[in-house]
């Protein structure tokens, strides 16, 4: 992802300008890209570009909660003990230099993204995934374990389907570019500031066919995106608009399609847990769970545009529960100080907070978090400090930060997606945090089928969780979308599924 990062400082272009079939069509967000090789990462900004320059095997359509072919023709599992899955490869497919992709291409992306296993990758999505094999038009996934959740985590950016003749296979690309075989082409990308996409005339899958040119504008922070959307070099604004902007938006503005929907997006705040980390007892960690007032932060800092949450997995998804208000139900700083005097550390107790520059209300989130932690005076002295995103990803990955606040985009319409890479052993939010109970808790809610029954496992992982308090959920976040009137489309861009649908944008 590094090398990949320097490579893409500067402007590239790969397919001709000439060929658009109506005007481009501009969509702003604060997220950023960290990488343009789906093995290198794992983030809502580089699966948003993925989801249209690439295809899966599967994918989501809107608002659907399990996965219907994509690349595939078909796939299912092979019997009923869920260790083997099947897919039928779709035929037309061709990568932009027009080969046909085979199956070996699935084969290939598959190993090469377990192989890779970047520190800031999605290789952890596939622990149960043990072999894949290529035959014909078949690919077929051996699986170490039960796992229903395999069609779910393939049809993700994870799962993204590459050239094995354009990537290497040990380590990530250092070209500029992607090709893929999605509804668009990756026409030209400069790092920080747009991805222009180009109907993909070739494509062939689930969604039927390409959309408009589109462009995709990166802004630094939530102010720049506002301004740039109400000087109009944007028609549609995501992902992140300013917390008072939202809070004045309003459906009936005859200048403007507002979308606002419910969304399983979080932001929880990490704790390190490791033996030399300044929160590594349990003890101090539930002491700052009794000082966090949820309330506050949504109301103060966004305006009433989140959800106070309390509960690692969001309301609308199987398995939600109330666990840290049951356990921590209001701000009680004499619970805190007990609890750090039982534990024996020295008062106050230091450590950093860090957050994301430019993510949203990120600064004034932590600055309120800050407040809010120190306002018994001696139980704790909070610095706070913010970095650049790909250097934030990067210091979380080496377990380099004692506390960081950090929004996850469900994966997939599924608990799963809040478990394994949240709290389990070896999770992508690299805690250190590790529980036997929690890792068998979660392999046994990949084993149904019927994903509804995985309730009750998921129920326990959250009474586990509020106890050992590795992470504190801070709120639920509600999708805005804005956009010109011009442009139709908006309500359909994203809902919860992982997939960021810029096909579905179009002139009135």
């Amino acid at each position: 992802m590094l090398v990949l990062a320097a490579a893409g400082a500067a402007a590239w272009q790969l397919v001709p300008d000439g060929g658009d079939q109506g005007r481009t069509i501009s969509v702003g967000t604060t997220d950023a890209v960290t990488s343009l090789d789906p093995a290198g990462a794992y983030d809502a900004g580089s699966w948003a570009l993925f989801s249209n320059v690439f295809q899966s095997l599967l994918t989501f359509g809107p608002g659907a909660t399990v996965p219907e072919p994509d690349a595939a023709e078909s796939c299912d599992f092979a019997g009923t003990d869920l260790r083997v899955y099947r897919c039928e490869l779709r035929e037309g497919l061709t990568f932009p230099d027009g080969r046909e992709m085979t199956a070996e291409d699935v084969k290939f992306s598959l190993d090469r993204l377990r192989k890779i296993d970047s520190p800031v990758g999605p290789a952890s999505l596939f622990t149960t995934l043990k072999s894949v094999e290529a035959r014909d038009r078949t690919v077929t996934f051996r699986l170490s374990s039960p796992d229903a959740t395999l069609p779910y985590k393939l049809a993700t950016g994870a799962g993204a389907i590459v050239d094995r003749t354009a990537y290497p296979a040990d380590a990530l690309r250092t070209e500029p570019g992607a090709d893929g075989t999605g509804p668009y082409l990756l026409a030209s990308y400069t790092k920080g500031e747009s991805a222009v996409l180009r109907p993909n005339t070739d494509y062939r899958g689930a969604v039927g066919g390409s959309g408009r040119p589109v462009e995709l504008r990166y802004y630094a922070d939530s102010a720049a995106l506002d301004r740039a959307y109400q000087e109009r070099k944007i028609q549609v604004a995501t992902r992140q608009l300013p917390p008072d902007t939202l809070a004045g938006l309003s459906p009936s503005d005859p200048d403007q399609r507002v979308t606002e929907a419910d969304s399983s997006e979080t932001r929880n705040l990490y704790l390190n847990t490791r033996d030399d980390a300044p929160l590594s007892d349990a003890r101090v960690r539930q002491a700052v769970a009794w000082l966090v007032d949820r309330d506050r932060l949504a109301a103060d800092v966004y305006q009433g545009t989140v959800d106070p949450l309390y509960s690692l997995i969001p309301a609308g998804i199987t398995g939600h529960t109330t666990a840290f208000f049951d356990r921590y139900p209001d701000q009680d700083p004499e619970r805190a100080r007990r609890l750090l005097t039982e534990a024996g550390v020295a008062l106050p107790v230091r450590f950093t907070l860090a957050y994301a520059e430019g993510r949203g209300a990120a600064e004034a989130e932590a600055a309120e978090l800050k407040r809010q932690l120190e306002a018994d005076d001696g139980l704790f002295d909070v610095t706070v400090k913010g970095y650049e995103w790909t250097d934030f990803q990067k210091r979380w990955a080496a377990g380099e930060l004692d506390a960081y606040a950090v929004g996850w985009v469900a994966d997939y319409p599924d608990p799963d997606t809040f478990g394994a890479p949240l709290i389990g052993t070896g999770s992508t939010m690299n805690t250190g945090y590790s529980n036997e109970t929690v890792d068998r808790l979660i392999e046994q809610g990949q084993r149904y089928a019927d994903r509804g029954a995985a309730d009750d496992d998921f129920r326990a992982i959250q009474d586990v969780v509020a106890r050992d308090v590795p992470v504190i959920p801070l709120w639920q976040r509600k999708e805005y979308v804005v956009a010109d009137e011009a442009v139709a489309g908006g309500q359909d861009l994203t809902d919860g599924t992982g997939v960021f649908r810029l096909w579905r944008l179009d002139w009135i």
